[in-house]
């Protein structure tokens, strides 16, 4: 376990103490307002409140949004709720409320590092000050659910909803992609109440709606020379081992193959990879599936991966309302406008990363970083998912990469930061890095070790990726980052 009991009880005890205050306000027919940040796991700790909420037949407003700001200290100010709720962020802006809205109850359910002092009006709950890794160990959506819990036990039917943020958010960083810590939790709980099955399997994105064959070729991670983004191919190869992609005339999809068929598809899929040379990817071909019994077979909220997916899509692509409702148990027109925002979200992420890759100067290389400038031509709400899919190909992996999109109308540039496990363990962390440069430049950033963000003021983007780059190469040796 990657925790003790002890840390467990105190950052549960925490828990407790934000749902007393929230209970205590929702008695008192107080108006709560909730502000959650627009990832899939900003958007399932929205869902999961505001479910909670809504079972007490609460007054209350969720607000997706990607940062805290001037208008939404703007609109706390103007709309004077009894409590405000901040879900998966808030942690790095406790400065920023002290300044603006220190007469304001406010309770901050967040994972990411802190930055900034705490005050008398903000109930913080966050692993990281019970010595838990917000990074792996729990999510914004999994803090949102202990404090559901604590708030009404029938609120554990909610533990999916947390599973597929802590995926969305790239927890499963466990053996074999499996979660752990306080997420391993949320997953007994979830497997108690029935509502979760978790097995072992081939871990293909696509495996409840995809045919074989497509979902085969879509595979990145193992990334399959001559079959990744090959469908002619990956059909080949499908009928050389004699698995049929179509039952009578309807696709197949992963989980329609027997036990049998898998086996064959896995025993085959790792000696290609070998024959390539490719050994250690061999690992990344079987791993932990998380998929919730109460979806409809068939639909992307059946797997916990997809499910993460389609509220990442709806909160990046402006329609975030939909994620949310999905994630209180809307099952009809939210979730058949969702399935459109994704395949649309999907088109526009395909067309950022061969924007990128059209020219050499759209991704370059300093001594310690690779920059991606993402000019005003990539969403600033998307430069996120685009960092993460370019950081898993790059030439020199051991270098994080920072990629930032230009907010021309806000003269800021938001800034998206990823590395992988191996170079956090050298003692880089872009947290703390995003979060030293950007205040050099009148910024703001934070984050986890493995990702991070920022914003700063677009004349001081030079500046700050000099600062970053200069950052990375002090931890790398061993410095403080803040020298």
């Amino acid at each position: 376990m990657a925790f003790n009991d002890d840390k467990f009880q105190t950052f549960l005890n925490s828990a407790a103490q934000a749902a007393k205050t929230i209970l205590e306000i929702v008695k008192n027919d107080g108006f709560i307002h909730v502000f959650s940040h627009l990832d899939a796991d900003g958007i399932a700790a929205a869902g999961i409140i505001g479910k909670a909420l809504f079972r007490l037949d609460a007054r209350f407003r969720i607000r997706i949004t990607q940062w805290i700001d001037e208008k939404i200290v703007g609109e706390i100010i103007s709309d004077k709720p009894d409590l405000v709720i901040f879900t998966d962020f808030g942690s790095g802006y406790l400065d920023v409320l002290n300044e603006n809205v220190p007469n304001f109850n406010i309770v901050i359910l967040d994972h990411h590092q802190v930055s900034g002092k705490e005050t008398a009006n903000i109930m913080h709950v966050n692993p990281h000050l019970f010595g838990i890794d917000g990074a792996k160990d729990i999510s914004g959506s999994g803090v949102a659910y202990f404090v559901a819990k604590a708030i009404d036990n029938i609120n554990v039917d909610l533990s999916p909803i947390a599973v597929v943020g802590a995926l969305g958010d790239l927890q499963d960083k466990y053996d074999q992609r499996k979660l752990g810590g306080l997420n391993e939790k949320i997953v007994e709980d979830a497997l108690s109440a029935d509502l979760l099955t978790v097995e072992k399997d081939l871990v293909f994105f696509g495996r409840e709606t995809r045919p074989i064959h497509r979902a085969l070729a879509l595979t990145t991670n193992p990334f399959i020379p001559g079959i990744s983004g090959e469908e002619d191919k990956s059909l080949a190869f499908l009928a050389s081992l004699d698995i049929k992609p179509k039952h009578d005339d309807k696709w197949r999809a992963l989980r329609d193959l027997s036990e049998e068929e898998r086996k064959r598809l896995c025993s085959a899929l790792a000696d290609y990879l070998l024959s390539k040379g490719l050994r250690y990817e061999i690992s990344d071909l079987i791993g932990h599936i998380y998929t919730l019994n109460r979806e409809e077979d068939w639909t992307p909220l059946r797997d916990a991966r997809e499910f993460a997916v389609l509220l990442n899509a709806t909160g990046r692509m402006n329609r975030p309302g939909l994620g949310v409702s999905i994630c209180m148990g809307d099952r009809t027109a939210a979730l058949e406008e969702a399935e459109k925002v994704l395949n649309e979200y999907r088109r526009t992420i395909n067309k950022y990363l061969g924007w990128v890759m059209e020219k050499p100067e759209r991704m370059k290389e300093l001594e310690n970083i690779y920059v991606v400038c993402g000019e005003d031509f990539i969403d600033d709400k998307i430069i996120g998912a685009v960092s993460t899919i370019l950081s898993t190909s790059l030439p020199n992996p051991e270098k994080p990469l920072i990629a930032y999109a230009e907010v021309k109308e806000e003269g800021l540039a938001k800034i998206s930061a990823r590395t992988i496990d191996t170079v956090t363990y050298k003692g880089v962390n872009l947290g703390e890095i995003m979060q030293v440069a950007a205040e050099k430049c009148q910024g703001n950033g934070g984050g986890h070790n493995v990702a991070a963000g920022a914003q700063v003021p677009l004349d001081k983007i030079e500046d700050f990726l000099k600062i970053v780059n200069d950052l990375v190469g002090k931890q790398l040796k061993g410095e403080n980052s803040g020298s």
